[in-house]
This record gives C-alpha cells, sequence and structure tokens, in this order.
C-alpha cells in the first residue's frame, strides 16, 4: 500500500512510523554489514545483497504497477534514476562494505549522522527547505559529535591527519547518501517510492558486478562457495530488510516531508547501530563514543524542533 492511498489525515504518522521503522533496519544493518564484511569481498558481497534486493524489488514493483511503469518514464527521468543509482546504491553500497572493514559497526553506525547535515544544508540551498540558526545550532553540535566519535574523543586530530583509512571511506557514504537524497527530492514529484527504488537498486547492481568481476574475480567465487548459512542469513536480511523495505519507506518520507526532515530520522540509526553491534557482536562501548552520540542526538532535536 502506497502512501496516496491512506487517509490523508493518517498519512503523516504512517510516514513517522515507516522512517521509525527505516532507523531500526538501517541501525541492525550496520552489525550485520560487518559480519558480511569479514567474510566477503566487499563488492562481490555488494552485489549479491543487492541481487537479492533488486528481484524482490522487481516482483513488488510488477505486483503493484504491472510491467507498464518504467516504460513511462521520460531519458530525463531514466538519466536521474542513473545518476540515483550510481550514487546511493553503487556509491554507498561500496563505501559502506570497505569501511566496515576497518572500524568497528557501531562507530561506524554514529559516522551517519552526519548525513542530515549536510542533506539539510544542501536541500535548504537547492530547494529552499527551511534553515535558521537554531537549526545551524544543531548542525553545529551534531557535527562536532561525529568528529569525537571519528576521532576517538580527539577532533583536533582531524586538521592533523589522525582519521583513519575506514573513517575516510564511512564519508564518502555520508556524501553519496546526501546526493542520493537529493536526487530523489527531485525525482519524486514524477514518479512514485517503489518505482524509484527499483530502478535505482538495478543501476547499483549493474555497476556493482562490473566492479566485483574486474578488481575481485576468482577470489570473489571461492569466498561466496566457501561462504557459511550465517552470512547467507544475512545477506538475506540486508537484502529485504535493510533495502527493500527501509529505502522504499525513506523515499516515502522524503517525498511527504521533504529532504531535511526524512533525513532527520537517520539520527535514529546509530542508537540502534550501537545496542545492536553491543549485543549482537560484543563491541565496546568508550567513553568518546557515548559523549560524541550524545552530542549528535542533541544536535538532530534541536535541528528538529527548530524546523517545526
Amino acid at each position: 500500500m502506497t502512501t496516496s492511498s491512506l487517509p490523508t489525515r493518517r498519512a503523516p504518522w504512517g510516514v513517522h512510523l515507516k522512517l521509525l521503522g527505516m532507523a531500526v533496519l538501517w541501525g541492525a544493518s550496520w552489525p550485520t554489514g560487518k559480519v558480511v564484511a569479514q567474510a566477503l569481498p566487499a563488492f562481490t558481497a555488494s552485489s549479491l545483497r543487492f541481487a537479492l534486493a533488486f528481484g524482490l524489488l522487481l516482483g513488488w514493483l510488477w505486483a503493484v504497477h504491472g510491467r507498464s511503469t518504467c516504460r513511462a518514464l521520460s531519458s530525463r527521468q531514466w538519466a536521474g534514476l542513473a545518476l540515483g543509482g550510481a550514487l546511493g546504491v553503487f556509491g554507498y553500497a561500496a563505501f559502506f562494505l570497505l569501511g566496515l572493514q576497518h572500524v568497528p559497526a557501531g562507530r561506524a553506525a554514529l559516522v551517519v549522522t552526519t548525513n542530515p547535515v549536510l542533506t539539510t544544508l544542501l536541500a535548504a540551498w537547492w530547494f529552499g527547505e527551511r534553515f535558521n540558526r537554531r537549526i545551524g545550532l544543531g548542525m553545529a553540535l551534531a557535527v562536532l559529535g561525529a568528529s569525537v566519535v571519528l576521532t576517538r574523543g580527539a577532533p583536533w586530530t582531524l586538521v592533523t591527519g589522525g582519521v583513519g583509512v575506514g573513517e575516510c571511506l564511512l564519508l564518502g557514504c555520508v556524501l553519496c547518501w546526501s546526493g542520493y537524497t537529493l536526487v530523489g527530492k527531485r525525482l519524486l514529484g514524477g514518479i512514485d517510492a517503489l518505482t524509484t527504488t527499483t530502478v535505482t537498486a538495478g543501476v547499483g547492481l549493474l555497476l556493482l558486478l562490473l566492479v566485483a568481476l574486474a578488481v575481485e574475480g576468482g577470489t570473489a567465487f571461492a569466498a561466496v562457495r566457501d561462504a557459511s548459512l550465517g552470512v547467507w542469513l544475512a545477506l538475506v536480511f540486508l537484502a529485504a530488510g535493510a533495502t527493500v523495505l527501509a529505502y522504499a519507506w525513506y523515499f516515502e518520507g522524503v517525498k511527504a516531508l521533504g529532504a531535511g526532515a526524512a533525513a532527520a530520522y537517520i539520527s535514529l540509526v546509530p542508537v540502534f547501530g550501537v545496542l545492536f553491534a553491543t549485543w549482537g557482536l560484543g563491541e565496546a562501548v568508550d567513553a568518546s563514543l557515548v559523549l560524541g552520540g550524545g552530542l549528535v542526538l542533541t544536535g538532530m532535536v534541536v535541528m528538529n524542533r527548530a524546523r517545526r
């Protein structure tokens, strides 16, 4: 059921609940992705994830809209969807698993809290979405908190080269996802969320397969052959939960609430990510993670209150 089929007065509650569910699924995706990243090469793992996801999305799309929906897209819309797939699927997925090879899952999840900051700035500039001093204050707190997490309590090392390869790769996730959100905002006026998610997943899958074959080759085949049942279950969760449902719910939120407001829900991702990583992987929670996470969440609360 799409948001357009819900009663108008109930739609906002449904959208907010879906965005909350998105945050839970994406939070769980970090420790789950850590399991996959330790067992499979990054591009091969991403290809498997989106191959499973694309199959599910395509079946869903045909069941809801039939096979004619893609033929109705214009060449400009196809170009925009291709760009969205390159950024939000190929780029994000690659940086996601490459970064998790170097950084603990809970700490990595906190890095994504800079997504709403960059997205809000760009949405204010490109689309004229609301921006004021209180939103700026919330953004400053969120950035400070993220820098504390990134540098393990020493944010001054950001200017002295103290950030590792894993942290830099995770910042690539932030850049790709902000671009994906804003491309989606531009496109959703004429394309429904399910079609957008399906087509961008297909484009991203094609790019991931090409890179996996070129870079990882035979090594990847051996790793897939030897993968355990737990790794395959993790891939199924990443495909069905953290991709199919979460992506569709996120784009519904962008369409209904605006890019900045929908992206603000990403601030909840690290809360669930740290909880799941601590519970499922036994990762330690140190002072910098608690302090930085508290600053980030405070910043997100300030931003959301100021936006309302």
